[in-house]
């Protein structure tokens, strides 16, 4: 039987089979994907094949069928492992805010980074927007302009207030799309504007450290009800690169892939060489500071944290 992997809880999976019917299934023996070392072999957004045991009514999952696209990260305590956070999507949403927790631009780059390497669409909610004041609003459109000028799509809302949620119904129709940011950036809240019945739990922000306390622990994918579907995540503290080396990694800044043939240098790091198109572009404010001190980091291997 064929089924979609709808919710992971680590040892077990949720599949939405080809008769309706919702069944859990398990892995079959050692389930491993070729070329990656990963915590989970499969992920929510996976088509599978799975077998029924007579007994029991679960499944075990024997077959993966290939993905036209997954994301992953490095597990920040297993360096040569990584966990896939989901498959099979159309576009990749990451929930910010720039205020009780703020997103570092640090983290936002490293998530457009990783969505560029796997080929997926990203866009970037800013939410919370009822936090903000005068001087606040003028911060949150420099920080839009950054990101709209390199050709990523933003949006401000408020799950709180309801402000600008048609936007975001009208975004996600009849796509199915990943949900990911920090713990405490209100990405459930946002869920429950756009689905009420689902009546996710969300949690406060620890005003001693200004993190979010974690209310989701598994990813689950949900049907809309005005088409598609939502994939949820559990907020991510931290986001190690996986899988990209070095030299390649200039290709996902998309500011940065047109200057690429324009190096003095065909193995140039746009570090400090001479001839750098990067670096001089950066020195003329053609591509922002704040990125190209993202690209520096994730270049030299250091982690960031939320």
């Amino acid at each position: 039987m064929q089924g979609l992997v709808i919710k992971s809880t680590g040892s077990w999976y949720q599949v939405h089979a080809e008769d309706g019917e919702i069944y859990d299934c398990r892995i079959k023996g050692k389930f491993r994907i070729q070329g990656i070392q990963t915590t989970n072999p499969i992920a929510v957004g996976d088509q599978v094949n799975f077998e029924l045991e007579p007994n029991s009514g679960n499944g075990v999952i024997d077959k993966l069928h290939e993905r036209k696209n997954y994301i992953i990260r490095k597990s920040i305590n297993l360096s040569k492992q990584a966990q896939i956070i989901a498959a099979n999507m159309d576009q990749a949403f990451l929930v910010v805010t720039l205020a009780s927790p703020r997103t570092s631009m640090g983290f936002i780059d490293r998530f457009l980074a990783t969505a560029e390497a796997y080929g997926i669409p990203a866009v970037l909610i800013f939410n919370k927007l009822d936090l903000f004041n005068d001087a606040g609003l003028a911060i949150l459109e420099d920080y839009k302009a950054i990101y709209e000028n390199i050709g990523y799509p933003c949006y401000t809302v408020s799950a709180l207030e309801g402000t600008n949620m048609h936007i975001i119904e009208d975004l996600l129709k009849d796509k199915t799309t990943l949900f990911s940011g920090h713990s405490g950036v209100g990405k459930s809240s946002l869920i429950n504007a756009l689905m009420p019945d689902l009546d996710i739990k969300t949690g406060e922000v620890s005003e001693a450290s200004d993190k979010g306390q974690h209310t989701t622990t598994f990813a689950e994918m949900h049907e809309l009800p005005f088409g598609g579907y939502l994939i949820d995540t559990p907020g991510i503290r931290e986001l190690g690169i996986f899988d990209i080396r070095p030299e390649e990694l200039g290709h996902y800044f998309v500011e940065m892939r047109a200057l690429l043939n324009q190096c003095k240098f065909h193995n140039c790091r746009h570090v400090n060489e001479p001839g750098c198109a990067v670096t001089k572009a950066v020195e003329e404010g053609e591509i922002e500071l704040s990125r190209y001190e993202s690209y520096l980091s994730i270049y030299h291997g250091n982690e960031t944290r939320a």
